[in-house]
């Protein structure tokens, strides 16, 4: 697998003209090398491969890292790419420009005399974009013990509880059912605070007859996972049902109508037009949806700004809201794949309101 991708790889390079690229970002050095660990590099030119760490972890990358040539660095790492690279009379070494901070690129240029610098972006990221098989299945795995995760705590949420207790049941029953950890900060977030789209959990105590936002996902061999579902408890509104109603036929009429050939802009105004047309565009100020992956944002976006074209074997959620300050808000997300006729929908928990006592 780690060697389909190392090819794919060479021909970007080639394709940019590239000699030799290094790849110091951790999610990209596992994508490419299989490597877990949390120090380690990726050297590659047309002809070698190889990957460096330090002693800590010369077992586990022998382990897991398979056709590269292993290095066991010292205190400086770009020492031994230096000397890798003299011996092949390698003269330029593209890096990974939104990885790399300005010190590091200041220590590397004195490092590396007589090597100049090339600043790339996103080659990796673009590889991944495109998931295969043995992804889908572990993100296809990850989706459904987030849709585990929610059908255990809807039997537990009543009001009097504190979102934080909410958020860390989620959390123990994602961990405890395989997941490494969350995808990020759980978010919980009741009445009034619904109204914030990335309201991560607070002491707030949930009370009555006000909506519950859910945004949640599993980290699962990997791979994120990422639901949004919004519930009442209590009694529901006219307010809160029209909403959640508005929503919930924006998220279905993206769902139905998302398909390889649309860009990023296109998906997102399927979920916009319908929440504008019912008078509530202001107050829907995200975009639609985003790639998923290794991280839980990723490439592609589904945004006013993307033109990126979807193609089969992208994975995005699909993820409008409305969000009304003082009052609250709603969003729905789901996660989907890009097939060849249209998507395929990971997640699978019940979209219909959702009554808590």
């Amino acid at each position: 697998m780690t060697i389909d991708r190392v090819q794919k790889l060479r021909k970007a390079m080639n394709d940019a003209g590239i000699e030799a690229l290094l790849i110091s970002s951790p999610y990209n050095r596992t994508y490419i090398s299989g490597f877990t660990g949390s120090a380690g590099l990726v050297l590659l030119t047309h002809e070698k491969s190889w990957f460096l760490t330090d002693f800590r972890y010369r077992v586990q990358a022998a382990q897991q890292v398979h056709g590269f040539d292993m290095v066991e660095y010292g205190a400086e790492p770009m020492e031994s790419v230096r000397e890798l690279l003299t011996e092949r009379g390698v003269g330029k070494l593209a890096f990974e420009q939104e990885h790399v901070t300005y010190g590091q690129y200041l220590s590397w240029t004195s490092v590396l005399a007589g090597i100049s610098l090339q600043p790339v972006s996103s080659l990796v990221e673009e590889l991944r974009m495109y998931k295969d098989e043995s992804e889908l299945t572990i993100m296809a795995e990850a989706a459904e013990l987030a849709d585990r995760t929610f059908a255990h705590i809807t039997g537990l949420i009543r009001p009097g509880m504190k979102e934080l207790d909410i958020a860390l049941e989620m959390e123990v029953f994602m961990r405890s059912h395989g997941a490494t950890s969350s995808s990020f900060d759980t978010i919980v977030a009741s009445g009034e605070r619904s109204a914030l789209p990335h309201g991560v959990a607070s002491s707030r105590i949930v009370g009555t007859n006000e909506f519950v936002k859910l945004d949640f996902g599993a980290l699962y061999n990997g791979y994120c996972s990422d639901i949004t579902r919004t519930v009442v408890v209590g009694k529901s509104t006219d307010k809160h049902r029209e909403i959640y109603n508005i929503v919930l036929e924006a998220q279905l009429h993206a769902l139905e109508h998302i398909k390889p050939g649309m860009t990023g802009r296109e998906a997102d105004a399927l979920a916009r037009d319908v929440i504008a047309k019912y008078g509530y565009g202001d107050s829907f100020g995200h975009g639609t949806g985003h790639g998923l992956g290794m991280e839980v944002h990723e490439s592609p976006r589904l945004s006013k700004m993307s033109d990126t074209v979807l193609q089969p074997g992208m994975v995005v959620t699909v993820e409008p809201g409305i969000y009304i300050p003082g009052f609250g808000g709603v969003r729905i997300e789901d996660d989907i794949v890009l097939t060849d006729s249209g998507i395929s929908v990971l997640t699978s928990s019940p979209k219909d309101l959702i009554i808590l006592g």
